[in-house]
Protein backbone atom coordinates (compact mmCIF):
# COMPACT_ATOMS: atom_id res chain seq x y z
CA UNK A 1 0.00 0.00 0.00
CA UNK A 2 1.35 3.42 -1.01
CA UNK A 3 0.70 6.40 1.25
CA UNK A 4 2.28 9.79 1.62
CA UNK A 5 1.03 10.15 5.20
CA UNK A 6 0.62 7.24 7.58
CA UNK A 7 -0.48 6.86 11.18
CA UNK A 8 3.19 6.89 12.15
CA UNK A 9 3.63 10.37 10.67
CA UNK A 10 0.93 11.79 12.90
CA UNK A 11 2.22 9.91 15.93
CA UNK A 12 5.83 11.09 15.37
CA UNK A 13 4.64 14.68 14.79
CA UNK A 14 2.73 14.75 18.08
CA UNK A 15 5.40 13.04 20.19
CA UNK A 16 8.32 15.16 18.96
CA UNK A 17 6.18 18.32 19.19
CA UNK A 18 5.27 17.60 22.82
CA UNK A 19 8.77 16.51 23.80
CA UNK A 20 10.37 19.78 22.72
CA UNK A 21 7.43 21.77 24.10
CA UNK A 22 8.19 20.20 27.49
CA UNK A 23 11.87 21.11 27.07
CA UNK A 24 10.97 24.75 26.45
CA UNK A 25 8.34 24.88 29.18
CA UNK A 26 11.00 23.78 31.68
CA UNK A 27 13.52 26.21 30.17
CA UNK A 28 11.03 29.08 30.30
CA UNK A 29 10.61 28.64 34.05
CA UNK A 30 13.84 30.43 34.90
CA UNK A 31 13.07 33.51 32.80
CA UNK A 32 9.58 33.77 34.28
CA UNK A 33 10.74 33.65 37.90
CA UNK A 34 13.67 36.05 37.52
CA UNK A 35 11.99 38.94 39.31
CA UNK A 36 10.93 36.62 42.16
CA UNK A 37 14.39 35.06 42.48
CA UNK A 38 15.97 38.52 42.41
CA UNK A 39 13.81 39.51 45.39
CA UNK A 40 14.71 36.30 47.23
CA UNK A 41 18.43 36.71 46.65
CA UNK A 42 18.60 40.37 47.80
CA UNK A 43 17.79 41.80 51.26
CA UNK A 44 14.49 43.58 51.88
CA UNK A 45 15.41 47.01 53.20
CA UNK A 46 13.24 48.32 56.01
CA UNK A 47 12.30 51.98 56.38
CA UNK A 48 12.99 53.96 59.54
CA UNK A 49 9.62 53.12 61.12
CA UNK A 50 10.11 49.35 60.93
CA UNK A 51 12.38 47.51 63.32
CA UNK A 52 15.23 45.60 61.76
CA UNK A 53 14.77 41.82 61.85
CA UNK A 54 17.27 40.19 64.19
CA UNK A 55 19.42 38.19 64.17
CA UNK A 56 20.41 39.61 60.79
CA UNK A 57 22.45 36.57 59.68
CA UNK A 58 19.53 34.22 60.17
CA UNK A 59 17.02 36.30 58.23
CA UNK A 60 19.40 37.15 55.40
CA UNK A 61 21.40 33.94 54.88
CA UNK A 62 19.71 33.37 51.48
CA UNK A 63 20.71 36.82 50.25
CA UNK A 64 23.53 36.30 47.79
CA UNK A 65 23.74 39.96 46.75
CA UNK A 66 23.56 43.34 48.39
CA UNK A 67 21.32 44.92 45.75
CA UNK A 68 19.10 43.97 42.83
CA UNK A 69 21.60 45.27 40.22
CA UNK A 70 24.17 42.67 41.26
CA UNK A 71 21.46 40.00 41.25
CA UNK A 72 20.39 41.06 37.75
CA UNK A 73 23.94 40.72 36.43
CA UNK A 74 24.26 37.25 37.99
CA UNK A 75 20.98 36.19 36.39
CA UNK A 76 22.45 37.28 33.06
CA UNK A 77 25.58 35.24 33.82
CA UNK A 78 23.41 32.19 34.50
CA UNK A 79 21.66 32.71 31.15
CA UNK A 80 24.99 33.01 29.37
CA UNK A 81 26.37 29.98 31.22
CA UNK A 82 23.36 27.92 30.21
CA UNK A 83 23.59 28.97 26.57
CA UNK A 84 27.35 28.40 26.31
CA UNK A 85 27.04 24.89 27.71
CA UNK A 86 23.94 24.39 25.55
CA UNK A 87 25.89 25.46 22.44
CA UNK A 88 28.80 23.14 23.23
CA UNK A 89 26.35 20.35 23.90
CA UNK A 90 24.58 20.90 20.57
CA UNK A 91 27.78 20.32 18.60
CA UNK A 92 28.29 17.07 20.52
CA UNK A 93 24.66 15.92 20.70
CA UNK A 94 24.21 16.26 16.94
CA UNK A 95 26.99 13.77 16.27
CA UNK A 96 25.84 11.50 19.10
CA UNK A 97 22.28 11.49 17.74
CA UNK A 98 23.50 10.40 14.29
CA UNK A 99 25.47 7.52 15.78
CA UNK A 100 23.15 6.21 18.52
CA UNK A 101 19.45 5.50 18.84
CA UNK A 102 17.83 8.95 18.74
CA UNK A 103 14.86 7.75 20.76
CA UNK A 104 17.08 6.78 23.70
CA UNK A 105 19.21 9.93 23.41
CA UNK A 106 16.10 12.13 23.50
CA UNK A 107 14.53 10.25 26.44
CA UNK A 108 17.78 10.41 28.42
CA UNK A 109 18.09 14.15 27.80
CA UNK A 110 14.54 14.84 28.95
CA UNK A 111 14.75 12.85 32.18
CA UNK A 112 18.24 13.99 33.19
CA UNK A 113 17.50 17.64 32.38
CA UNK A 114 14.36 17.42 34.53
CA UNK A 115 16.49 16.20 37.44
CA UNK A 116 18.98 19.08 37.08
CA UNK A 117 16.13 21.63 37.01
CA UNK A 118 14.59 19.99 40.08
CA UNK A 119 17.90 20.25 41.95
CA UNK A 120 18.44 23.89 40.91
CA UNK A 121 15.00 25.24 41.78
CA UNK A 122 13.69 22.88 44.44
CA UNK A 123 16.33 20.89 46.30
CA UNK A 124 18.72 23.82 46.88
CA UNK A 125 15.82 25.98 48.06
CA UNK A 126 14.34 23.31 50.33
CA UNK A 127 17.68 22.62 52.08
CA UNK A 128 18.42 26.38 52.19
CA UNK A 129 21.76 25.99 50.45
CA UNK A 130 22.67 29.13 48.50
CA UNK A 131 25.97 29.23 46.65
CA UNK A 132 26.74 30.97 43.37
CA UNK A 133 29.22 28.32 42.21
CA UNK A 134 26.78 25.47 42.85
CA UNK A 135 24.05 27.30 40.94
CA UNK A 136 26.39 27.81 37.98
CA UNK A 137 27.55 24.17 38.02
CA UNK A 138 24.01 22.76 38.05
CA UNK A 139 22.97 25.16 35.28
CA UNK A 140 25.93 24.10 33.12
CA UNK A 141 24.79 20.48 33.45
CA UNK A 142 21.27 21.54 32.53
CA UNK A 143 22.50 23.25 29.37
CA UNK A 144 24.48 20.19 28.28
CA UNK A 145 21.55 17.87 28.88
CA UNK A 146 18.96 20.10 27.21
CA UNK A 147 21.11 20.17 24.08
CA UNK A 148 20.10 16.58 23.31
CA UNK A 149 16.60 17.76 22.39
CA UNK A 150 16.65 19.88 19.25
CA UNK A 151 19.07 17.95 16.97
CA UNK A 152 17.29 14.66 17.65
CA UNK A 153 13.70 15.87 17.20
CA UNK A 154 14.56 17.74 13.97
CA UNK A 155 16.40 14.67 12.66
CA UNK A 156 13.44 12.42 13.46
CA UNK A 157 11.04 14.82 11.72
CA UNK A 158 13.38 15.07 8.73
CA UNK A 159 13.41 11.28 8.45
CA UNK A 160 9.62 11.15 8.23
CA UNK A 161 8.74 14.23 6.16
CA UNK A 162 10.15 14.92 2.68
CA UNK A 163 11.39 18.16 1.15
CA UNK A 164 8.23 19.01 -0.81
CA UNK A 165 6.08 19.58 2.27
CA UNK A 166 8.82 20.28 4.78
CA UNK A 167 8.29 24.04 4.92
CA UNK A 168 4.62 23.65 5.82
CA UNK A 169 5.03 20.71 8.17
CA UNK A 170 8.16 21.92 9.95
CA UNK A 171 6.92 25.50 9.89
CA UNK A 172 3.87 24.35 11.83
CA UNK A 173 5.85 21.86 13.91
CA UNK A 174 8.51 24.42 14.87
CA UNK A 175 5.82 26.16 16.89
CA UNK A 176 6.66 23.54 19.54
CA UNK A 177 9.17 25.92 21.13
CA UNK A 178 6.67 28.76 21.26
CA UNK A 179 3.92 26.47 22.51
CA UNK A 180 6.33 25.28 25.18
CA UNK A 181 7.01 28.88 26.18
CA UNK A 182 3.27 29.50 26.49
CA UNK A 183 2.79 26.31 28.49
CA UNK A 184 5.66 27.27 30.77
CA UNK A 185 4.31 30.78 31.29
CA UNK A 186 0.90 29.46 32.33
CA UNK A 187 2.40 26.75 34.52
CA UNK A 188 4.65 29.22 36.32
CA UNK A 189 1.99 31.90 36.77
CA UNK A 190 -0.41 29.33 38.24
CA UNK A 191 1.92 28.38 41.13
CA UNK A 192 4.35 31.30 41.44
CA UNK A 193 2.44 32.86 44.34
CA UNK A 194 3.35 29.78 46.42
CA UNK A 195 7.07 30.25 45.72
CA UNK A 196 9.43 29.90 42.78
CA UNK A 197 10.37 26.36 43.87
CA UNK A 198 6.85 25.19 43.01
CA UNK A 199 7.28 26.55 39.48
CA UNK A 200 10.45 24.49 38.98
CA UNK A 201 8.77 21.43 40.51
CA UNK A 202 5.77 21.67 38.18
CA UNK A 203 7.68 21.99 34.89
CA UNK A 204 10.45 19.49 35.75
CA UNK A 205 7.85 16.84 36.64
CA UNK A 206 6.15 17.28 33.26
CA UNK A 207 9.50 17.02 31.46
CA UNK A 208 10.49 13.87 33.36
CA UNK A 209 7.19 12.16 32.57
CA UNK A 210 7.52 13.10 28.89
CA UNK A 211 10.91 11.36 28.77
CA UNK A 212 9.31 8.03 29.64
CA UNK A 213 6.65 8.49 26.96
CA UNK A 214 9.34 9.12 24.34
CA UNK A 215 11.37 6.11 25.47
CA UNK A 216 8.51 3.68 24.94
CA UNK A 217 6.57 5.38 22.13
CA UNK A 218 8.77 7.18 19.57
CA UNK A 219 9.66 5.63 16.19
CA UNK A 220 12.84 7.33 14.96
CA UNK A 221 12.90 6.25 11.31
CA UNK A 222 10.43 4.70 8.84
CA UNK A 223 12.68 1.66 8.42
CA UNK A 224 12.01 0.66 12.04
CA UNK A 225 8.44 -0.22 11.05
CA UNK A 226 9.24 -1.59 7.58
CA UNK A 227 8.50 1.54 5.53
CA UNK A 228 10.56 3.16 2.78
CA UNK A 229 10.02 6.45 0.94
CA UNK A 230 10.14 6.22 -2.87
CA UNK A 231 10.95 8.96 -5.39
CA UNK A 232 7.33 10.19 -5.39
CA UNK A 233 7.34 10.82 -1.65
CA UNK A 234 5.13 7.78 -1.01
CA UNK A 235 5.83 5.29 1.78
CA UNK A 236 5.77 1.63 0.82
CA UNK A 237 6.44 -1.60 2.63
CA UNK A 238 10.08 -2.62 2.39
CA UNK A 239 11.98 -5.76 3.36
CA UNK A 240 15.76 -5.74 3.62
CA UNK A 241 17.27 -8.98 2.28
CA UNK A 242 20.59 -10.22 3.58
CA UNK A 243 22.80 -10.67 0.51
CA UNK A 244 25.12 -13.07 2.32
CA UNK A 245 22.34 -15.70 2.35
CA UNK A 246 20.68 -14.87 -0.97
CA UNK A 247 21.73 -15.75 -4.53
CA UNK A 248 20.83 -13.26 -7.27
CA UNK A 249 20.83 -14.46 -10.90
CA UNK A 250 20.64 -11.88 -13.69
CA UNK A 251 18.68 -11.93 -16.96
CA UNK A 252 15.27 -12.31 -15.32
CA UNK A 253 16.26 -15.60 -13.67
CA UNK A 254 14.66 -16.79 -10.47
CA UNK A 255 15.96 -15.67 -7.10
CA UNK A 256 17.05 -18.47 -4.78
CA UNK A 257 15.50 -17.84 -1.39
CA UNK A 258 15.40 -21.46 -0.29
CA UNK A 259 18.14 -20.95 2.28
CA UNK A 260 16.17 -18.19 4.00
CA UNK A 261 13.74 -20.04 6.22
CA UNK A 262 12.52 -16.82 7.76
CA UNK A 263 12.01 -14.95 4.47
CA UNK A 264 8.52 -13.42 4.24
CA UNK A 265 6.00 -14.67 1.69
CA UNK A 266 5.53 -11.57 -0.48
CA UNK A 267 2.59 -11.21 -2.81
CA UNK A 268 1.96 -7.46 -2.66
CA UNK A 269 3.27 -5.79 -5.83
CA UNK A 270 4.06 -2.65 -3.83
CA UNK A 271 6.69 -4.44 -1.79
CA UNK A 272 10.17 -3.92 -3.15
CA UNK A 273 12.33 -7.03 -2.55
CA UNK A 274 15.24 -5.69 -4.59
CA UNK A 275 16.43 -3.49 -1.77
CA UNK A 276 19.77 -4.49 -0.34
CA UNK A 277 20.54 -3.31 3.17
CA UNK A 278 23.51 -0.96 3.05
CA UNK A 279 25.03 0.48 6.18
CA UNK A 280 25.07 4.30 6.00
CA UNK A 281 27.88 6.02 7.87
CA UNK A 282 27.46 9.28 9.74
CA UNK A 283 29.34 12.26 8.33
CA UNK A 284 32.03 14.06 10.29
CA UNK A 285 31.72 17.50 11.86
CA UNK A 286 33.94 19.14 9.21
CA UNK A 287 32.04 17.51 6.36
CA UNK A 288 28.76 18.83 7.76
CA UNK A 289 30.21 22.30 8.29
CA UNK A 290 31.40 22.55 4.68
CA UNK A 291 28.04 21.66 3.14
CA UNK A 292 26.60 24.51 1.00
CA UNK A 293 24.81 27.13 3.07
CA UNK A 294 25.65 25.71 6.49
CA UNK A 295 28.19 28.38 7.48
CA UNK A 296 26.09 31.33 6.26
CA UNK A 297 22.89 30.12 7.91
CA UNK A 298 24.79 29.26 11.11
CA UNK A 299 26.23 32.78 11.34
CA UNK A 300 22.88 34.37 10.57
CA UNK A 301 21.21 32.24 13.21
CA UNK A 302 23.83 33.32 15.76
CA UNK A 303 22.73 36.96 15.37
CA UNK A 304 19.04 36.10 15.12
CA UNK A 305 18.98 33.80 18.13
CA UNK A 306 20.69 36.51 20.17
CA UNK A 307 17.60 38.68 19.70
CA UNK A 308 15.06 35.87 19.89
CA UNK A 309 16.48 34.45 23.12
CA UNK A 310 16.86 37.91 24.63
CA UNK A 311 13.08 38.19 24.33
CA UNK A 312 12.79 34.66 25.67
CA UNK A 313 14.91 35.33 28.76
CA UNK A 314 14.28 38.99 29.46
CA UNK A 315 10.79 39.92 28.21
CA UNK A 316 8.90 39.28 31.48
CA UNK A 317 11.65 41.04 33.43
CA UNK A 318 11.51 44.00 31.02
CA UNK A 319 7.74 44.31 31.45
CA UNK A 320 8.03 44.30 35.24
CA UNK A 321 10.94 46.77 35.30
CA UNK A 322 9.59 49.19 32.69
CA UNK A 323 5.85 49.24 33.48
CA UNK A 324 5.75 48.01 37.10
CA UNK A 325 3.48 45.14 36.13
CA UNK A 326 2.92 42.23 38.47
CA UNK A 327 5.18 39.26 37.66
CA UNK A 328 2.29 36.88 36.95
CA UNK A 329 0.68 39.43 34.60
CA UNK A 330 3.98 39.98 32.77
CA UNK A 331 4.31 36.21 32.30
CA UNK A 332 0.84 36.02 30.74
CA UNK A 333 1.30 39.04 28.45
CA UNK A 334 4.69 37.77 27.24
CA UNK A 335 3.06 34.77 25.51
CA UNK A 336 1.95 37.04 22.65
CA UNK A 337 5.52 37.14 21.37
CA UNK A 338 5.38 33.35 21.02
CA UNK A 339 1.91 33.49 19.44
CA UNK A 340 3.34 35.80 16.78
CA UNK A 341 6.25 33.40 16.26
CA UNK A 342 3.88 30.46 15.74
CA UNK A 343 1.88 32.31 13.08
CA UNK A 344 5.00 33.73 11.42
CA UNK A 345 6.79 30.38 11.26
CA UNK A 346 3.77 28.61 9.78
CA UNK A 347 3.10 31.25 7.12
CA UNK A 348 6.79 31.51 6.24
CA UNK A 349 6.95 27.73 5.82
CA UNK A 350 3.93 27.62 3.51
CA UNK A 351 5.17 30.50 1.35
CA UNK A 352 8.69 29.06 1.12
CA UNK A 353 7.21 25.71 -0.01
CA UNK A 354 5.29 27.48 -2.75
CA UNK A 355 8.39 29.41 -3.81
CA UNK A 356 10.58 26.30 -3.39
CA UNK A 357 13.17 28.62 -1.84
CA UNK A 358 13.68 29.76 1.76
CA UNK A 359 15.88 32.87 1.70
CA UNK A 360 13.43 34.81 -0.51
CA UNK A 361 11.01 34.61 2.44
CA UNK A 362 13.57 35.05 5.22
CA UNK A 363 15.15 38.32 4.04
CA UNK A 364 11.93 40.37 3.63
CA UNK A 365 10.75 39.25 7.09
CA UNK A 366 14.08 40.27 8.62
CA UNK A 367 13.92 43.69 6.99
CA UNK A 368 10.39 44.25 8.32
CA UNK A 369 11.42 43.15 11.82
CA UNK A 370 13.68 46.22 12.22
CA UNK A 371 10.84 48.80 12.20
CA UNK A 372 8.78 46.38 14.31
CA UNK A 373 11.52 46.42 16.95
CA UNK A 374 11.71 50.21 16.85
CA UNK A 375 7.96 50.60 17.36
CA UNK A 376 7.79 48.04 20.17
CA UNK A 377 10.79 49.57 21.94
CA UNK A 378 8.87 52.84 22.12
CA UNK A 379 5.49 51.31 23.02
CA UNK A 380 3.44 52.24 26.07
CA UNK A 381 2.33 50.17 29.03
CA UNK A 382 -1.23 49.74 27.73
CA UNK A 383 -1.88 46.00 27.90
CA UNK A 384 -3.67 45.49 24.59
CA UNK A 385 -1.38 47.70 22.50
CA UNK A 386 1.76 46.24 24.05
CA UNK A 387 0.53 42.69 23.42
CA UNK A 388 -0.33 43.48 19.78
CA UNK A 389 3.04 45.07 19.02
CA UNK A 390 4.76 42.21 20.84
CA UNK A 391 2.93 39.72 18.60
CA UNK A 392 3.95 41.61 15.44
CA UNK A 393 7.58 41.59 16.57
CA UNK A 394 7.36 37.88 17.32
CA UNK A 395 5.80 37.25 13.91
CA UNK A 396 8.88 38.53 12.07
CA UNK A 397 11.69 37.54 14.46
CA UNK A 398 10.28 34.34 15.96
CA UNK A 399 8.84 33.24 12.61
CA UNK A 400 12.21 33.44 10.87
CA UNK A 401 13.93 31.78 13.83
CA UNK A 402 11.50 28.85 13.64
CA UNK A 403 12.04 28.50 9.88
CA UNK A 404 15.85 28.50 10.09
CA UNK A 405 16.09 26.19 13.09
CA UNK A 406 13.70 23.57 11.67
CA UNK A 407 12.89 23.53 7.93
CA UNK A 408 16.13 25.11 6.69
CA UNK A 409 18.29 22.96 8.99
CA UNK A 410 16.51 19.85 7.67
CA UNK A 411 17.06 21.03 4.08
CA UNK A 412 20.77 21.58 4.74
CA UNK A 413 21.07 18.11 6.29
CA UNK A 414 19.53 16.32 3.29
CA UNK A 415 20.94 18.13 0.28
CA UNK A 416 23.11 17.12 -2.67
CA UNK A 417 25.83 14.61 -1.71
CA UNK A 418 24.14 13.53 1.55
CA UNK A 419 20.58 13.25 0.25
CA UNK A 420 18.98 10.17 1.73
CA UNK A 421 21.59 9.90 4.50
CA UNK A 422 19.57 9.92 7.72
CA UNK A 423 22.79 9.98 9.76
CA UNK A 424 23.69 13.56 8.79
CA UNK A 425 20.62 15.52 9.85
CA UNK A 426 21.30 15.73 13.58
CA UNK A 427 24.92 16.80 13.02
CA UNK A 428 23.95 19.65 10.67
CA UNK A 429 21.11 20.74 12.96
CA UNK A 430 23.50 20.73 15.92
CA UNK A 431 25.94 22.99 14.06
CA UNK A 432 23.26 25.52 13.07
CA UNK A 433 21.56 25.61 16.47
CA UNK A 434 24.85 25.39 18.35
CA UNK A 435 26.26 28.42 16.53
CA UNK A 436 22.99 30.21 17.20
CA UNK A 437 23.30 29.44 20.90
CA UNK A 438 26.82 30.90 20.98
CA UNK A 439 25.39 34.19 19.72
CA UNK A 440 22.52 33.93 22.20
CA UNK A 441 24.98 33.38 25.05
CA UNK A 442 26.93 36.49 24.09
CA UNK A 443 23.66 38.41 24.02
CA UNK A 444 22.73 37.38 27.55
CA UNK A 445 25.98 38.90 28.78
CA UNK A 446 25.56 42.11 26.79
CA UNK A 447 21.86 42.77 27.46
CA UNK A 448 22.09 43.33 31.25
CA UNK A 449 25.28 45.37 30.84
CA UNK A 450 23.75 47.63 28.17
CA UNK A 451 20.51 47.92 30.14
CA UNK A 452 22.29 48.84 33.38
CA UNK A 453 24.49 51.52 31.80
CA UNK A 454 22.36 52.88 28.95
CA UNK A 455 18.77 51.73 29.53
CA UNK A 456 16.25 49.61 27.65
CA UNK A 457 16.06 51.97 24.65
CA UNK A 458 19.69 51.18 23.88
CA UNK A 459 18.96 47.47 24.19
CA UNK A 460 16.39 47.72 21.38
CA UNK A 461 18.83 49.68 19.21
CA UNK A 462 21.32 46.87 19.78
CA UNK A 463 18.65 44.38 18.65
CA UNK A 464 18.03 46.33 15.43
CA UNK A 465 21.76 46.35 14.61
CA UNK A 466 21.91 42.60 15.25
CA UNK A 467 18.97 41.91 12.92
CA UNK A 468 20.71 43.94 10.21
CA UNK A 469 23.79 41.70 10.59
CA UNK A 470 21.51 38.66 10.30
CA UNK A 471 20.21 39.97 6.99
CA UNK A 472 23.76 40.57 5.73
CA UNK A 473 24.66 36.91 6.39
CA UNK A 474 21.63 35.54 4.51
CA UNK A 475 21.83 38.06 1.65
CA UNK A 476 24.26 36.06 -0.58
CA UNK A 477 21.89 33.09 -0.49
CA UNK A 478 18.97 35.45 -1.18
CA UNK A 479 20.71 36.82 -4.30
CA UNK A 480 21.48 33.31 -5.54
CA UNK A 481 17.87 32.22 -5.11
CA UNK A 482 16.58 35.34 -6.89
CA UNK A 483 18.84 34.55 -9.84
CA UNK A 484 17.60 30.96 -9.86
CA UNK A 485 13.98 32.09 -9.89
CA UNK A 486 14.71 34.68 -12.57
CA UNK A 487 16.32 32.04 -14.79
CA UNK A 488 13.09 30.02 -14.68
CA UNK A 489 11.06 32.80 -16.32
CA UNK A 490 11.20 34.65 -19.62
CA UNK A 491 9.46 37.76 -20.90
CA UNK A 492 8.15 38.40 -24.41
CA UNK A 493 6.17 41.38 -25.52
CA UNK A 494 3.40 39.26 -27.06
CA UNK A 495 2.87 36.79 -24.18
CA UNK A 496 4.25 38.62 -21.15
CA UNK A 497 5.98 36.88 -18.23
CA UNK A 498 5.90 33.09 -18.44
CA UNK A 499 7.73 30.05 -17.08
CA UNK A 500 10.33 28.69 -19.49
CA UNK A 501 9.13 25.11 -19.06
CA UNK A 502 5.57 26.16 -19.92
CA UNK A 503 6.82 28.15 -22.88
CA UNK A 504 8.82 25.17 -24.14
CA UNK A 505 5.73 22.96 -23.87
CA UNK A 506 3.74 25.50 -25.90
CA UNK A 507 6.45 25.60 -28.56
CA UNK A 508 6.41 21.80 -28.78
CA UNK A 509 2.64 21.82 -29.20
CA UNK A 510 2.89 24.49 -31.91
CA UNK A 511 5.56 22.49 -33.76
CA UNK A 512 3.50 19.27 -33.55
CA UNK A 513 0.37 21.11 -34.77
CA UNK A 514 2.34 22.57 -37.66
CA UNK A 515 3.69 19.11 -38.56
CA UNK A 516 0.23 17.59 -38.50
CA UNK A 517 -1.14 20.33 -40.78
CA UNK A 518 1.73 19.77 -43.23
CA UNK A 519 1.01 16.03 -43.27
CA UNK A 520 -2.67 16.69 -43.99
CA UNK A 521 -1.77 19.01 -46.84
Amino acid sequence: MRRKVTFYHLFVFILTFLSYSFFHAARKTFSNVKSTISEEWTPTFNNETVNTTKPYALWNKRHLFENDKDAEIFLGVLDATFLISYAVGLYISGMVGDRLDMRKVLAFGMCSSALSIFIFGCVLEWVHFYNKYVYVTVWVCNGLLQSTGWPTVVAVMGNWFGHTSRGLVLGLWSACASVGNIMGAFMVSSVLDYGYDYAFLFTSSILFGGGFIILFGLVSTPTEVGLKENSNGEFIKSYNIDTSRTTFIQDDADVDLTDQADAPLIEDSDIDISEVKVEIKAISFCQALLLPGVILYSLSYAFLKLVNYSFFFWLPFYLVASFNWKATLADQISIWYDVGGIIGGTIAGVVSDLCKHRAVVVVPMLILSIPALFVYGNSSGVYSMNAFLMGVTGFFIGGVANLISAAISADLGQQGPIKGNNKALATVTGIVDGTGSVGAAIGQILVPVIQTKLGWKSVFIFFMITIFLTTVCVFPIFIREIRTIKSQFTYRWNIGLQRKSLLEDNNIEQISDQTESEDIQ
